[in-house]
């Protein structure tokens, strides 16, 4: 009776799920009875293409620390579900002409058969699909609370539109003016979308993150992108030749008002409204070419820091309100209307891209600010490079206001006092943040549970928008014709027919939005629905919301570090401030796993081999059939590379416990490693050596060594038994889940040499692999006569004293070298360590026979001997 997993696991996982062994309980009386844990998972989009062997890594280590709760008293909570709304599901609806519900449907089956056969102990009642009109319902009540609170609104903003897609991009998915997955020309338009007001939470997300168990660097990962700064707003009047002159103004945001002084040009967004007014006849054919161009550029190639600066001079002046010298006016896209307010002033000599861009064109570069330090001040070349430290203000007087000699926070501080003076400015706190544009011209999204109501009879023009009533929730999808903006551009809904139709409780008609959200939305409080995913009348029950939350562990990846978190603990805090959350943050404690790369093999010309292809010669990669040298290289799992690896494949040839073990044995979590699927061989071979403990592979029976002799009957193994229970025990809280798997090989190692195993040994032991690999360990425990699953067994208690090894290693040197070893016991005094030091073999050489002149003890650690 070999170890056989495809034999051992299908049994185990049928069982789980007949009794619903990981059921979470519902009633909270019978809740309260114990403390909670709840581990949460990133959840995943199920795309088309299935899981990989990355995918489970962090599965597979909150399942861990989900079965080590249980084991240690918790209430568990350890759900799974789907991000199931998205574009690539329409793309394929468009393609195959399915209904993206079937596909998605189609998807999710693909993605959960894969985690079921990995023995995740998921609580699958708890199963949510943010794509289900009774999941989705919530999704809009939200955000009629969002509404209901002034923080959803509809603007006019500069928008990413793919004509061929038909939708708004994020900026993240345009490059070069082209959408990066289809390659697609990308314009920028100016569009009626949803707003959610963000920006009303910057301070609570930025203070709150002090509070929370996350990485430093996913805290300030998300401290920049809010990016708060505080500074001044500055107004600029307008003067020159165009229409403006002398009656407009506009206001720029600074972080250094100290550098006011230094201030030789101010730059407008091409888009911004006075830049038609204050361009000359002799400028505007140069303007208009240059607004033209930077019109269809997304927003993260116009700040791109590492691109040539470019822009055109208005014909334009500003007046320096603390001067009154004229300084010109240019545009250029690095300037964005969607950021601040669409103008900076520039201060070459203390901005490093304003300094380029004045070396660039010409443009005048003053020096305001100078190092404390004489030495680096006398050194420093303003025309070479600027200076953008604080420092004393130089060059920084007129007849109106004096800065010269003051260290810069106090010259920030005099100039904010003299613009609020003067009328000419005001201190100011401004965010990197924006606000989030919240809709997307598809239909496979949630629709938004509001209304358009003409504003006069004859139906065009102005409209009224109005939320539907609860009671109108869900508004569910309609099915529609084709899933393709219609032919003249107005989204994929606009094709619903009477679906669009809608009676308000007043009676008037009014049409539906045919815009949808996006898939960020269901994402952003799934973790909430996890809770009470049954319940019908309410998003969930206040009573378990305050027993559950906040989240205890969440683990994903980090791509999600900024984003994701970010939507969703705003959300959050407005669900808090309207009574219906207990905590102020979601997620407590966040750990987010290294991504499981793999190797791919290209040839010259670029060509991806598959690893069934390739074998190696002579230590170089090369094509089976042809010989063809190859290159190999470590990059992210995908089909175009040809180094997908599926967990079917592992599972058929090794069993999900061996793919769970290798998924955590390679590195610590949080590392960036290589998937080799021979690497499996080896954790293999350890599940097959700790079956045999227990079961004889020849009769399949209990082993002969299996006695019913005490534990403690084997001192030295009892021991290693407490330090394993330990180990594990205290590796696996602190996520370290490699080093608790090699301390199980040590003592499956000393217990292969036993003369005769004690089944309390073997039994304890069993309760101790269970969270790692708990198929086998549940085909042992049985085995050993134990009734009910492993997995419901009470964690070991070990005893601290077993735990702390009597023997110790002391090095033994002659005059400085180290020449032996020698175990002696940790009390041991120090008389009797330096005879036996002396009487070593080794020791004896160098003395030929003569007393040493000198023998130097340290306890617990070292014997030197001086000959």
């Amino acid at each position: 009776m070999r170890y056989d997993p495809s034999q051992i696991e299908p049994k185990w996982q049928k069982k789980w799920l007949e009794t619903k062994a990981f059921r979470t309980p519902t009633d909270l009386a019978e809740l309260k009875k114990k403390p909670k844990f709840y581990v949460l998972d990133m959840f995943p989009y199920p795309s088309g293409a299935g899981l990989h062997v990355g995918h489970p890594e962090g599965y597979t280590a909150t399942d861990v620390v989900a079965r080590l709760k249980r084991a240690q008293g918790f209430n568990v909570l350890h759900p799974m579900g789907w991000d199931a709304f998205g574009l690539p599901a329409e793309r394929a609806a468009v393609r195959e002409n399915i209904p993206p519900a079937v596909i998605t449907q189609r998807n999710v089956d693909n993605f959960r058969r894969p985690i079921q056969r990995l023995g995740f102990s998921y609580d699958w009642d708890r199963e949510v699909d943010t794509s289900a009109p009774d999941y989705y319902k919530w999704t809009q009540w939200i955000f009629l609370k969002l509404h209901e609170k002034g923080l959803a609104y509809l603007a006019e903003v500069p928008v990413n539109w793919c004509p061929a897609m038909g939708t708004v991009l994020a900026n993240e998915e345009v490059k070069d003016g082209k959408y990066v997955e289809t390659g697609d020309p990308v314009e920028r338009r100016m569009m009626k979308q949803w707003m959610l007001k963000i920006t009303a939470y910057g301070d609570r997300l930025l203070e709150d993150l002090d509070g929370l168990d996350w990485p430093e660097s996913i805290k300030e990962m998300q401290r920049n992108w809010i990016g708060k700064s505080k500074g001044a707003e500055v107004t600029f009047q307008v003067r020159g030749d165009g229409a403006a002159a002398g009656q407009d103004e506009f206001t720029v945001f600074t972080t250094r008002p100290d550098t006011l002084f230094g201030a030789t040009f101010c730059v407008l967004a091409p888009e911004h409204p006075l830049v038609a007014k204050i361009t000359p006849p002799a400028q505007k054919s140069a303007v208009q070419e240059y607004v033209a161009r930077s019109k269809d550029k997304s927003d993260l190639d116009r700040t791109d820091l590492a691109k040539d600066k470019s822009g055109v001079f208005t014909g334009g002046y500003a007046l320096n309100p603390v001067n009154g010298k004229e300084i010109p006016i240019w545009i250029a896209d690095y300037v964005l209307m969607s950021y601040g307010t669409g103008a900076i002033m520039a201060v070459p000599g203390g901005d490093e891209r304003d300094h380029e861009f004045a070396r660039k064109f010409g443009i005048p570069i003053i020096q305001v600010v100078k190092p404390v330090d004489p030495k680096v001040a006398a050194a420093l070349d303003i025309q070479a490079a600027p200076y953008a430290e604080n420092g004393i203000a130089v060059n920084s007087s007129s007849e109106v206001l004096s800065l010269d000699g003051l260290e810069t926070e106090a010259a920030k501080e005099k100039m904010i006092v003299w613009l609020e003076g003067t009328g000419a400015g005001r201190g100011k706190i401004q965010y990197k943040l924006r606000d989030w544009l919240f809709s997307r011209q598809r239909y496979w999204g949630e629709p938004f549970p509001v209304a358009h109501v003409a504003l006069n009879a004859g139906g065009s023009g102005a409209t009224e928008v109005v939320p539907l009533p609860e009671s109108a929730l869900p508004v569910v999808l309609p099915p529609i014709d084709e899933y393709k903006p219609t032919a003249d551009g107005r989204p994929p809904l606009a094709r619903a027919g009477d679906w669009l139709k809608v009676k308000l409780p007043d009676g008037r008609m009014a049409e539906r939005e045919t815009n949808t959200m996006p898939q960020w939305a269901g994402s952003c409080w799934y973790y909430l629905r996890y809770i009470d995913a049954k319940n019908s009348g309410e998003a969930w029950a206040t009573e378990l919301e305050k027993y559950w939350m906040p989240v205890d562990l969440y683990v994903g990846g980090v791509e999600h570090a900024v984003l994701h978190l970010l939507y969703a603990r705003f959300w959050h805090k407005v669900l808090y401030d309207c009574g219906l959350v207990s905590t102020k943050e979601p997620f407590q404690k966040l750990f987010n796993q290294g991504m499981i790369l793999a190797y791919s093999y290209q040839d010259a010309a670029g060509k991806y081999y598959h690893p069934d292809e390739v074998e190696e010669k002579d230590g170089k990669s090369v094509v089976k059939a042809t010989g063809v040298a190859l290159h190999s290289q470590i990059e992210k799992m995908s089909k175009s590379r040809m180094n997908v690896v599926s967990p079917d494949e592992v599972i058929d040839k090794y069993g999900a416990d061996a793919m769970r073990l290798y998924e955590l044995f390679m590195g610590p979590l949080e590392q960036v490693k290589p998937w080799q699927t021979s690497g499996v061989d080896g954790v293999y071979r350890f599940l097959a050596r700790a079956w045999r403990l227990a079961v004889d592979e020849e009769t399949g029976a209990v082993s002969a060594k299996v006695a019913d002799a005490p534990g403690a009957s084997l001192p030295e193994l009892w021991k290693q038994l407490h330090r394993t229970i330990k180990k594990v025990k205290e590796d696996t809280e602190g996520m370290r889940f490699n080093t608790a798997i090699s301390q199980m090989m040590i003592f499956v190692n000393e217990a292969t040499g036993a003369p005769s195993l004690p089944r309390e040994i073997l039994t304890t032991f069993a309760r101790v692999l269970a969270p790692y690999a708990p198929h086998v360990a549940e085909e042992m425990w049985e085995r050993l006569g134990q009734k009910g699953f492993v997995s419901h067994a009470p964690w070991p208690a070990h005893d601290e004293s077993l735990c702390v090894d009597n023997t110790i290693t002391v090095v033994v040197s002659v005059n400085g070298k180290k020449r032996a070893e020698l175990q002696v016991t940790r009390d041991a005094d120090p008389k009797a360590v330096e005879a036996e030091a002396l009487a070593l073999e080794a020791v004896q050489k160098y003395l030929e026979g003569k007393a040493p002149k000198r023998v130097i003890v340290v306890p617990g650690r070292m014997v030197n001997v001086v000959v």
